[in-house]
């Protein structure tokens, strides 16, 4: 079916596919310069030190785990049955690579106007066990850092961040995905920016840029400085260098196109990012204070990724219903995210447990949806939802 107000549109122009044409004319295709170049530029705009651009948003959250378990940092080191915490609504690979390391998951609610941490159940769920904490910015809208970082201060806590719904957003004044040790960013075709397939992970630690470089690519030394934190002084011969492994590594390196598309997606972001939110003004406007539906709550500067629909949990209305109209509307649809994860059938290979009661995750799950919100003026789709929800 084609929707009239989809939930993902191109951002290209003849600058992308440009871009793409140079690196054809190279005949260079595996990660190179322009993946470098792209790296540097993207670390810059986040306003941290270091990028490492993978495959996949989901890829850039299993390094960023993976990373912990190879830092000689005290301060950042995981191991096997440390307890992380987590909002109980995000993507499937928030979780994943948390279990695949052999971490216990804490499940905590959400806070049904935000849908990022209820606060109070992440304090509550705070103990002498939690080692870390997944902070995930949800549909573009940033957490409360300042209280989180208050509530972690006095505490041996590793704060990281899955971004990738969230690119651009701004807390304090500060880039959304640079107040963990590290952040993790998508450039999937319905985010932000698009590059095909990819994703970026940014830090400002260098021991842990440096075992990023070595896992993203097998696990080797090719990628490390000649003197590196991971595995010391390099041998002078690249030969006995070429394939010498040190990390049990992945290969989820991005393709050359992929950092020379990135490129020319960056240049718009500051665009993009503003579009979208001249479009949220309007759909706030139109939505504010409705009898049956909760609006996303702007915490510091969003970057929108989308329109989010929860009903009221007093309401009548019912998530059928409300899906319906909007359909016929010409609207595409879908659940927030993947809703309450701890619901879903695959948890039961987890260790994890919850922290009290999953109330507003189940509401959300239920009872939530979004619609898209995209780079160009939405006048239009917001007219069209102001005549729906009006009936």
């Amino acid at each position: 079916m084609t929707y009239k107000f989809p939930l993902a549109t191109t951002s290209w122009d003849d600058a992308e596919y440009a871009a793409i044409q140079k690196v054809v004319d190279s005949g260079h295709f595996s990660m190179g310069p322009h993946v470098q170049a792209f790296e540097q530029a993207f670390a810059a705009e986040m306003g941290s030190r270091y990028c490492v651009m993978v495959n996949s948003g989901s890829s850039a959250n299993l390094l960023m785990v993976a990373a912990l378990f190879y830092s000689a940092n005290d301060q950042y080191q995981l191991k096997a049955g440390d307890e992380v915490i987590v909002p109980a609504v995000s993507w499937g690979t928030t979780y994943f690579p948390l279990y695949q390391y052999g971490l216990k998951l804490k499940f905590v609610d959400v806070d049904l106007e935000t849908l990022n941490f209820d606060l109070q159940a992440l304090e509550g769920a705070i103990t002498d066990k939690t080692r870390a904490i997944l902070a995930v910015n949800l549909l573009g809208n940033p957490n409360d850092f300042a209280a989180i970082e208050a509530m972690i201060k006095d505490r041996n806590i590793v704060l990281l961040e899955d971004n990738c719904e969230s690119m651009g957003a701004e807390f304090g004044g500060r880039k959304t995905g640079t107040f963990g040790v590290m952040g993790s960013f998508s450039a999937f075709f319905s985010h932000h920016i698009s590059t095909m397939e990819g994703g970026m992970i940014v830090t400002d630690d260098e021991e842990i840029y440096q075992i990023l470089l070595s896992l993203r690519a097998h696990g080797w030394t090719r990628n490390l400085p000649d003197n590196n934190l991971v595995c010391g002084e390099k041998d002078p011969d690249p030969f006995k260098e070429s394939f010498r492994f040190v990390l049990p590594g992945y290969n989820v390196r991005p393709l050359e196109m992929s950092g020379a598309i990135g490129i020319e997606q960056l240049k718009k972001l500051p665009m993009l990012v503003e579009e979208r939110r001249n479009n949220a003004t309007a759909f706030v406007d139109v939505m504010r204070d409705h009898p049956d539906i909760i609006v996303q709550k702007e915490l510091g500067k969003s970057s929108w990724f989308g329109f989010s629909l929860v009903i009221r949990p007093d309401s009548s209305l019912q998530r059928a219903d409300l899906l319906d109209k909007l359909q016929r509307a010409s609207f595409e649809c879908r659940p927030i995210v993947a809703g309450n994860f701890a619901n879903n059938e695959v948890v039961r290979y987890f260790d994890y447990e919850i922290s009290g009661e999953l109330i507003n995750a189940d509401h959300v799950d239920r009872q939530g949806l979004f619609i898209g919100n995209h780079h160009y003026p939405m006048a239009e789709a917001v007219a069209a939802l102001q005549q729906l929800v009006a009936g």
